[in-house]
């Protein structure tokens, strides 16, 4: 529903432009099934960027100009945008956009907010030449009410993104590095407004969050929803909530009503409880979701605002140094993936996005870092549907004792961490968050930050786990108390660069077996990156090689729960790249950056399979009929092992003249790592050659295994010879 403001608005819209009107007219649609949300209008596109190298972002250095009109040169552009991705590695600085949004006089009356998915790092916004808010930290989204500053017609809002770092920022310099004289972080410098912008219209009441807590039983599960209401109004308001869960088959599976008072300006966030009877369980390969949708209404029953998040139904745990989903022992394997691409840089858009995960999805990923930052909502949520999990983090890498003692940077640190997880927290695909990597953790500076940092996590997202990547561990397999204070290990293990000699790998993980009885340790990065060989080539025939033999060697240590591989693709770097580069991309991917697969893409993808198929032909005579199929799961503690839940098999048999002589596809039973699993079926025989292609797919479509076996009768394709006469015997006369 539409308030009489907004729907005023719209009528009145006309005079302030076809753009808008458009805009909103696409965004909120006068009749719609179910109650319309606070209304969202995208603002994307229209506007203009230049680049004030070395000019801080700060209201007195600014150039009043610039809050009234563009200055000469500037550029046009549509966010997301990342000006380093057309620049030199030289190009740090204070980036400025602007643009002009046209406001019709009845919506100025109503709660309105500018929404910004990510400014990258430091942004400062102005509206029509007033400083009306500011966010640090480039990766998590954030608000602005700007109710009393839009004014009726166009309003100019400038936004300046400081992209440089510093010593206690994040990421900050990597102080670590400094004896290499560039303590640059090894990802691109991505200044920009690097996701979506939006404008928010509230009336009455909004809702700004929901967080969203499980407990599961044998038979039901009761999910608590906690939303945070805020009354935007100058006058107290009697709301009424209703909380709806939907099942992974669009039925109504619970509901619960409430009521609640919220004085003038003020917010509350009550709570509701769902019983969920039989529920449907999120898995690994199988991710079943339920959404909760969060009504608000007014006295009058007009729906205010509408949040709908989408949960999974699961339980993990660690117990004897092993993960357990839903009280099944897994072993779980996957690739890293930076968000960096030569055609959009960190600003991706959701095609990217979704492409790249359905090809982790189509590498068997089970588990990953989504590195090193928190990442887009629709990672999470194509992480959701795949039933992959994920240990996301904040950029804190390669840091010293004195950056982690600094206070700044762990104020800094809490606040980006509590925005990542009021965002993301909600996703089931969230196997713990991670607070630092390879950073100086063996100090204590390094254990007052871990410790500081999971009190404040467990304070505001129990029960989840936490943890952080280290290096030295590689080298020295000690105990330390920082890493004993995570709830499992993670270790970057480049065994044969880096870490030394590849064979040094099982040696060190039998000593770090001792140093920690009672901890699971996950391969948190290993491959081969290219500089250590003479050429692009030359390093994937290494790097193939070495995740072969690095595979191998965690998977006979059944404490390594997981093994994660470094990296999807090539990503744009001043680092670590051959010799005489300042500026490209580090060749350490199964792809290429456009995406384009190596050699070592497949033996990945053959090495991590969850299952493996064999065909045996039925016979009729020389004449094929139908075939066998039996689908095997992987052995018991085999790195990766979890079992194949909703997955299918689908075959396709192909005569020798490219005649389908059949197709099919049956849905197979839960395949436990161990198990086996038959499909037959047959076709009208014909006396050809046939080739029978099977395919098992997971829930989401993804290709888990399969076979493809050919047959070749004996005379097929043969003439015939008749018998030379003159060569057979002459009947007696």
């Amino acid at each position: 529903m539409i308030s009489g403001c907004i729907r005023a608005g719209l009528r009145r819209i006309g005079h302030y432009g076809v753009g808008f009107a458009s805009a909103v007219l696409m965004l909120v649609p006068l009749s719609v099934p179910l109650p319309a949300a606070a209304e969202q209008i995208g603002l994307d596109a229209g506007w203009s960027f230049w680049l004030a190298k070395d000019a801080p972002a700060d209201p007195a250095s600014l150039n009043p100009a610039w809050l009234k009109a563009d200055p000469a040169g500037a550029e046009s552009v549509a966010v997301p945008h990342s000006w380093p991705l057309l620049r030199s590695a030289g190009a740090e600085g204070v980036g400025w956009y602007a643009r002009t949004l046209v406001v019709p006089e009845a919506i100025v009356c109503k709660h309105l907010e500018l929404h910004f998915d990510a400014v990258f790092y430091a942004a400062r916004v102005w509206v029509n030449g007033t400083l009306v808010g500011s966010h640090e930290g480039g990766h998590t989204a954030f608000d602005i009410d700007v109710s009393k500053v839009l004014k009726p017609g166009a309003n100019r809002i400038v936004v300046s993104a400081d992209d440089r770092p510093g010593f206690a920022t994040i990421p900050g310099y990597a102080m670590r590095l400094q004896g290499s004289g560039n303590v640059w972080y090894d990802w691109w410098h991505s200044g920009g407004i690097t996701r979506d912008v939006s404008l928010r219209i509230a009336e009455g009441g909004l809702i700004r969050r929901q967080r969203i807590r499980q407990v599961l039983k044998a038979d039901s599960a009761i999910v608590t929803s906690g939303v945070r209401i805020e009354n935007v109004d100058s006058k107290p308001h009697d709301f009424s909530l209703t909380t709806s869960a939907i099942d992974p088959d669009g039925r109504l599976a619970a509901r619960a009503f409430a009521g609640v008072t919220v004085a003038a300006s003020s917010a509350a966030m009550p709570d509701a409880a769902l019983t969920i009877a039989k529920p449907q369980r999120w898995q690994i390969g199988a991710g079943k979701l339920y959404r909760i949708v969060a009504e608000l209404r007014d006295e009058k029953g007009v729906v205010l605002d509408r949040r709908e998040d989408t949960i999974g139904l699961r339980t993990l745990a660690l117990r004897d140094r092993r993960l357990y989903v839903n009280d099944v022992a897994v072993r779980l394997t996957g690739v890293t993936r930076h968000e960096d691409s030569p055609w959009e840089g960190a600003a991706e858009t959701r095609g990217t996005i979704l492409h790249d995960m359905r090809d982790l999805a189509a590498l068997h990923v089970t588990l990953t870092r989504p590195v090193h930052y928190p990442q887009p909502q629709s990672v999470f949520d194509a992480a959701d549907r795949a039933g992959m999990l994920l240990i996301p983090e904040i950029p804190i890498w390669q840091m010293t004792a004195a950056q982690l003692g600094d206070p700044r940077l762990l104020v800094r640190a809490k606040a980006m961490m509590a925005e990542m997880i009021a965002e993301s927290g909600n996703h089931p695909s969230v196997l713990a968050w991670s607070v630092m990597n390879e950073s100086e953790a063996a100090t204590p500076q390094g254990l007052a930050f871990v410790k500081a940092m999971k009190a404040h996590i467990n304070a505001i997202d129990p029960g989840r786990f936490v943890t952080f990547a280290d290096s030295e561990i590689a080298i020295r397999p000690v105990r330390v108390p920082a890493l004993v204070e995570a709830d499992f290990v993670m270790a970057n293990a480049y065994f044969g660069t880096w870490s030394g000699a590849a064979s040094g790998v099982g040696p060190w993980l039998d000593a770090f077996g001792k140093a920690y009885p009672d901890r699971m340790l996950v391969i948190s990065e290993f491959g081969w990156p290219g500089p250590f060989s003479k050429d692009s080539a030359s390093a994937d025939v290494a790097r193939t090689e070495n995740l072969k033999d690095q595979l191998a060697a965690f998977a006979s240590r059944p404490w390594v729960g997981a093994a994660i591989f470094w990296s999807y693709s090539d990503y744009r770097s001043n680092k670590n790249l051959f010799a005489g580069l300042a500026d490209g991309y580090v060749d350490h991917g199964l792809v290429d950056p456009d995406r384009q697969r190596r050699p070592s893409y497949f033996a990945w993808e053959a090495a991590n399979r969850a299952v493996s198929a064999t065909v045996d032909l039925t016979m009729a005579g020389e004449m094929p009929t139908g075939f066998t199929a039996t689908v095997a799961g992987p052995a018991k503690d085999a790195l990766p092992s979890y079992p194949l839940i909703s997955a299918r098999l689908h075959w396709r048999a192909m005569g020798g003249d490219r005649v389908l002589l059949g197709e099919g596809e049956e849905a197979l039973p839960v395949i436990a790592p161990g198990g086996t699993a038959k499909v037959s079926a047959s076709w009208a025989g014909r006396l050809s050659p046939v080739t029978v292609t099977v395919d098992i797919l997971t829930a989401e479509g993804a290709r888990a295994g399969g076979v493809v076996r050919d047959y070749e009768p004996f005379k097929a394709g043969s003439a015939a010879y008749p018998p030379d006469p003159a060569q057979l015997p002459k009947a007696p006369s």
